[in-house]
């Protein structure tokens, strides 16, 4: 998982309440089997005025031109603002992975559903919660100022203004160190990995039946 310490990038805003985990990435292309591919989808169905489905070049697509992420100014937008709700609905993982494949590598909103924030840390993607009328401010900014960026300091806990104001946002200390290291749950295991090769070497020894497998299983 790439690590998360400081960042800065365009944001670009999602001007809409309760977007849920079908608009983030449709049904259609949760059949893949792999954790990759799902950037081009993210938010398929507003981003395209065509029907999408696995396997499509992107680039045979016909664009919606009113959609934000088709707009020139916010080509390369690496943070996401939002408003509240964002990622309800069903839980499917591929949510937060289309969104960081597209390229985003935080989400700002005043408030997230519980199962997509959590799985945005469990895959090195930082949801920040703001209050909703800090959030209005940024969309009013984003709006005014063509090319608007935020810095996102994970360490020190802050959103900082093109002009040095600095936004505090809570973050849980485990995730936080999760985030600064690059640790998903299966780094988080490997830390231990010495620990469980001496336990499996030793219970093999003291057990060595348990190599082998049973007739007929």
């Amino acid at each position: 998982m790439q690590k998360f310490t400081l960042h800065k990038g365009l944001v670009a805003p999602m001007d809409r309440a309760n977007v849920d985990t079908d608009a983030i990435i449709p049904k259609q292309f949760l059949k893949s089997i792999r954790k990759t591919g799902f950037g081009p989808h993210l938010f398929d169905e507003l981003r395209y005025l065509d029907e999408g489905y696995p396997g499509q070049d992107p680039a045979s697509r016909k664009p919606n031109p009113d959609f934000v992420l088709n707009q020139a100014r916010y080509q390369g937008a690496s943070i996401l603002l939002a408003r509240k709700n964002f990622g309800c609905g069903s839980s499917r993982e591929h949510a937060p992975w289309a969104i960081d494949q597209y390229g985003f590598r935080a989400v700002i909103a005043p408030s997230f559903a519980d199962i997509f924030f959590n799985n945005c840390f469990k895959n090195g993607l930082l949801p920040i919660v703001l209050p909703e009328s800090v959030v209005a401010k940024l969309f009013d900014a984003v709006a005014a100022f063509p090319g608007f960026e935020l810095t996102i300091d994970l360490e020190r806990q802050v959103v900082v203004q093109p002009q040095g104001e600095e936004i505090p946002f809570e973050v849980n200390s485990f995730r936080k160190y999760c985030l600064l290291n690059g640790l998903d749950d299966i780094g988080l295991t490997l830390r231990h990995k010495d620990k469980i090769a001496a336990f499996e070497a030793e219970r093999l020894a003291t057990k060595p039946w348990l190599a082998h497998t049973a007739p007929g299983a």
